[in-house]
């Protein structure tokens, strides 16, 4: 089955003459069984029809905000689609988008849609490769949207190069992958409802004096993927998260900001009681330093020797005082012995499972965008699982604890 069946899908179209395609594009969007709703800018009016797109698409096309004595609803169309496709983009509304200039229906829907939103820039050469197109490009990059890269090739110029628009097919396929791996999610997306899931991530920074402290490469990706996927599945959320550049704001989690091993221990303990299951992918110092100074430890001698003193262990006292309803997972970064050493831990620490990921592998462990993981249960059964996203991982992790919990209930 499509995985485009039954998603709908708004079509914004600007001012280029690419503006064409988007008639190849509408048809292959229904042919897939998606339902597909048009806006256009005036400017694009000129390029190819509304009358066009209406009938291939089966539904009125907007233009403006208002028509007649009747208000084109906005802000219900944001709310209407689960995707939106902004094809072709021109600069002028690359720049309205990327500043809320909202003079269009095109941009009005685009800041009211709590969709996710594709762009396919079109325009030539030199204007593609303007400081100030890229710079907009990044604001949109960073407001969460996803592009969808130019072609190369001729252009309407007569020039060849970067920017033409991507064609009907590709912007269908990239579509299509999205939804493939976020169905995954709405398969059992209510089966965590009514629980409470608490999640820990990140680093933790140990300090040494006002200014300096020992803490490790952690970034709290992994975590808060974890927390993102828990919450697509229905659950609320705890998320206790260390020194990080990352604020992740969602609805039904509670973001709790610690610093040091300590403040998180006595985070996760306090919280821990009431939730259900427990997910600790935080990067937890094992010591940290016996005295930490009060001013700034100055440079007095070749050496400074410090004494280090073991912190608490989060995981071995949630898996003492876990009840029996309750499921804790644990994270193993090995760099030897990876197995034997993962599964070692999750005898001791009580978990109901292990994430094992190697610091060997290329392109998993601390700061990188991607992971490899292994997932090992209490019968020592393996699952691998190869080089991914680190929030296609942390579907799989949470899918996994929705196996167990599956399983416990039949045992139960």
């Amino acid at each position: 089955m499509s995985s485009l069946k039954n998603k709908k899908i708004l079509l914004g179209i600007t001012g280029s003459i690419a503006a064409y395609k988007t008639a190849f594009l509408t048809r292959i969007l229904i042919k897939a069984g998606a339902e597909v709703k048009v806006i256009m800018t005036e400017a694009a009016t000129h390029f190819i029809t509304p009358l066009t797109l209406a009938t291939l698409s089966k539904s009125d096309v907007f233009e403006e905000v208002s028509s007649g004595s009747n208000w084109n609803n906005h802000v219900e169309l944001g709310l209407w689609a689960d995707a939106m496709i902004i094809a072709p983009l021109t600069a002028t509304s690359m720049a309205k988008m990327a500043n809320a200039i909202c003079d269009n229906m095109v941009v009005a829907v685009y800041l009211s849609a709590r969709c996710p939103v594709f762009f396919a820039p079109a325009m030539d050469l030199d204007m593609w490769a303007h400081p100030a197109n890229q710079t907009n490009l990044q604001k949109l990059l960073s407001y969460g949207n996803r592009l969808i890269p130019v072609g190369h090739g001729e252009l309407a110029s007569g020039l060849s190069g970067a920017g033409r628009m991507a064609e009907p097919e590709d912007i269908v396929a990239q579509l299509s992958q999205y939804f493939e791996r976020t169905d995954v999610v709405g398969e059992s997306s209510t089966f965590l409802e009514g629980k409470r899931v608490l999640i820990t991530a990140g680093p933790t920074y140990e300090a040494i004096d006002p200014v300096r402290f020992i803490g490790n490469r952690s970034s709290g990706k992994m975590g808060v993927a974890l927390a993102e996927a828990a919450l697509r599945h229905g659950a609320e959320v705890c998320l206790i998260l260390g020194p990080s550049r990352l604020s992740p704001k969602y609805e039904n989690l509670e973001l709790v900001r610690v610093e040091s091993a300590q403040e998180m221990y006595e985070a996760a303990v306090q919280h821990f009681h009431e939730s259900d299951i427990a997910i600790l992918a935080a990067a937890v110092a094992d010591y940290r330093p016996k005295d930490v100074a009060d001013e700034k430890i100055k440079k007095k001698s070749e050496n400074l020797i410090l004494e280090l003193v073991k912190n608490p262990d989060i995981a071995a006292e949630l898996g003492r005082v876990k009840r029996p309803e309750q499921l804790t997972i644990g994270f193993a970064l090995e760099t030897q012995n990876e197995e034997a050493n993962a599964q070692a831990k999750l005898a001791k620490k009580n978990f109901d499972l292990i994430v094992l990921n190697s610091l060997k592998n290329e392109g998993a462990g601390f700061n990188h965008d991607t992971n490899q993981i292994s997932i090992i249960g209490k019968d020592n059964k393996k699952q691998d699982f190869e080089l991914k996203s680190k929030k296609s991982v942390a579907f799989d992790i949470i899918q996994a604890i929705i196996e167990l919990s599956k399983k416990k209930k039949v045992d139960e």
